[in-house]
């Protein structure tokens, strides 16, 4: 990918900056993505470990047309997959990767949309006694997908929401209007409700984070033993829960997302394609100065 960089800023052959406040500099703007997009898919392609598993072919066009025809709104950019596929660590690679650029951005999780449940922890004597009693933690009914639409609406129109506050910390606490959360140029939003039903419509950009299951239960394992202080037979179990939980609630989504990821790849790839996009959308030919 770095020799694709080093062509791109290097090239004589550039076109002249489009006039994006026209349409017909939109236009021109689209065609051009649309045509470099295809050689970051070719070269993809070739890689021993490549990064796109899937591509929705519709994409190009209808991301071509919302850039066009709605270029004041905010670019929102959906993440999903299933517990410990790597969304989290995709999400930081964005964030450090556009900052870097000077691009705004900011970075929301879903699961501080989780309802409420501390009363029914404190029923059930512990998180993990409720979830033993058969209570379904990642239904999207235990989601506040209204609140998230209605959040996710007004961050795309310009406007800074203050977000709840889920705490991951076995109390099943939500704090109600507990973060501030800017309406940025680039909105990342990660999390296993970003595909549910009222949420993901309103994303210009769908993502789906594949990884193979066992380096997914290493990963959840570790975690859940190091950070969150769980015993390895509790954290086996809350797999086995979350490895069903996938089944019934995340995967049936793969097939509405705009691009499948490959949760293996090396992040320092991910970064360099990354790279290659703000060089192929800022390295345009400069007007020549009249005398």
């Amino acid at each position: 990918m770095k020799s694709l960089i080093e062509k791109e800023l290097n090239s004589p052959d550039k076109i002249l900056k489009p006039d994006f406040n026209s349409k017909t500099g939109r236009e021109l703007l689209a065609f051009y993505l649309q045509s470099k997009f295809k050689q970051i898919l070719a070269y993809d392609k070739r890689c021993d470990n490549p990064l796109f598993v899937g591509v929705n072919p519709d994409f190009a066009n209808k991301f071509s047309r919302r850039l066009i025809d709605n270029p004041t709104k905010r670019l929102l950019i959906g993440i999903t997959g299933e517990s410990a596929s790597g969304k989290s660590t995709i999400c930081k690679e964005i964030k450090k990767n556009i900052e870097k650029f000077n691009l705004p951005v900011s970075i929301l999780s879903t699961d501080n949309y989780f309802n409420d449940i501390s009363k029914e922890i404190k029923e059930y004597g512990g998180f993990d006694n409720l979830r033993d009693a058969g209570f379904d933690l990642d239904a999207p009914s235990n989601f506040q997908l209204d609140i998230l639409s209605r959040d996710l609406a007004n961050l795309s129109h310009g406007e800074d929401i203050k977000a709840p506050m889920y705490l991951p910390n076995g109390t099943g606490v939500s704090l109600p209007n507990a973060q501030d959360i800017s309406s940025n140029k680039i909105v990342v939003v990660e999390g296993i409700a970003t595909m549910y039903d009222g949420v993901r419509d309103i994303f210009d950009i769908k993502i789906y984070i594949e990884t193979d299951n066992d380096v997914r239960k290493e990963r959840f394992i570790s975690r859940a033993c190091k950070e969150r202080n769980q015993d390895e037979e509790n954290a086996i179990k809350h797999w086995e829960y979350l490895i069903n939980a996938g089944e019934k609630y995340i995967k049936p989504y793969r097939s509405d997302a705009d691009f499948i990821l490959n949760g293996n790849v090396n992040l320092l790839y991910f970064a360099e394609i990354i790279e290659y996009m703000h060089a192929i959308t800022n390295n345009y030919e400069r007007m020549p100065v009249e005398a």
